[in-house]
């Protein structure tokens, strides 16, 4: 259940306060606890920037009353502007590769948006230049620019983290997020430095991702089926702080498809690759701090579990690997 506890006016306010709940996996010493996303109105993290960021850009007038935004989202950044587009009277386009998820851009349409596929070939940097052609085109339109527009990352800092930190009365020792954008473990990290400079970042990506450039490795890209973290471009990233991460934690795609499939069966939990992805990353900070060979503040790992399975069963996500579609 969320923490709400009376009636809410609007599906905006029922964004946030999502729970945090506990990895089993993880070793008793070092608990790994994580928070569920999928309980957003749109069942993703993405939720909170789309609430977020749309307010802000309206208050501060970037975006016109009325107006349209244009966004390149593999998907559920898409439903989370769509969400608050909807409820905050501007329209919505999105431009979304074509090989993602086919729910999600099915939820994007039902909630009043607009979307045009790009190859996915030309990856997310195709799409980010096509949202930027499609916004020239159209009046008192904006392009929020997830990638680098620091109101992603502000708003996991003025709303994820603080959840996180009051549920733990502030004893966090690591904070593990996946990586697409950057800016929910950038916004938790943030916020999590200001309290203590000791607390470990990790950022988490699949194994083909080039996130590694940043960090001075020579990275060879390639395709990865894990969906929302990762990058094949960082000049993309824009957010991202390689000096607030202490380590990067790549994941391949089997291991990540093994932990969805026991999560499911032994936690209770339907979770998507990203999740899956963080859950492992996760569960070895916890080992290398309980094994000494990390130091943290407390002896407590938090990451985040971005949305749900659901919007994958078309790909296969939990029938054989082979048959899992990227």
């Amino acid at each position: 259940m969320t923490t709400h506890r009376e009636p809410l006016d609007s599906v905006l306010d029922a964004v946030g306060e999502t729970p945090l709940v506990r990895v089993h996996a993880a070793p008793d010493e070092v608990p790994v606890y994580a928070k569920l996303e999928s309980f957003n109105p749109g069942a993703s993290v993405k939720d909170r920037i789309g609430a977020y960021m749309l307010e802000r850009m309206l208050e501060e007038g970037t975006l016109p009353p009325g107006g349209t935004v244009v966004e390149p989202t593999a998907g559920n950044t898409g439903i989370g502007f769509a969400v608050a587009a909807g409820q905050l009277g501007v329209d919505a386009v999105f431009v979304v590769p074509e090989r993602f998820s086919v729910e999600k851009q099915q939820l994007m349409r039902a909630l009043g948006a607009e979307v045009i596929n790009t190859p996915s070939d030309d990856g997310m940097g195709g799409a980010i230049d096509r949202a930027h052609e499609l916004a020239e085109e159209l009046d008192d339109a904006v392009v929020p620019q997830q990638f680098s527009n620091p109101l992603n990352a502000e708003a996991h800092y003025e709303t994820t983290a603080p959840e996180v930190y009051d549920a733990l009365d502030g004893e966090v020792g690591a904070l593990v997020a996946g990586c697409g954008t950057g800016g929910t473990l950038m916004g938790m990290a943030d916020y999590g430095l200001e309290r203590d400079p000791e607390t470990h970042v990790v950022a988490v990506q699949p194994e083909g991702s080039t996130y590694g450039d940043l960090f001075g490795e020579e990275t060879e890209g390639d395709e990865y089926k894990t969906e929302g973290i990762g990058t094949h471009d960082v000049s993309t990233n824009r957010l991202f702080d390689p000096e607030a991460v202490d380590d990067l934690k790549t994941v391949p795609d089997r291991e990540t498809h093994a932990e969805m499939g026991r999560i499911a069966a032994e936690e209770g939990q339907l979770v998507a690759s990203s999740s899956a992805a963080n859950s492992l990353a996760a569960c070895e900070v916890a080992r290398e701090i309980r094994d000494g060979a990390v130091d943290a503040p407390y002896d407590a790992v938090v990451t985040v579990f971005p949305d749900s399975s659901e919007r994958y069963l078309s790909k296969g996500v939990y029938r054989s690997f082979e048959e899992w579609e990227g």
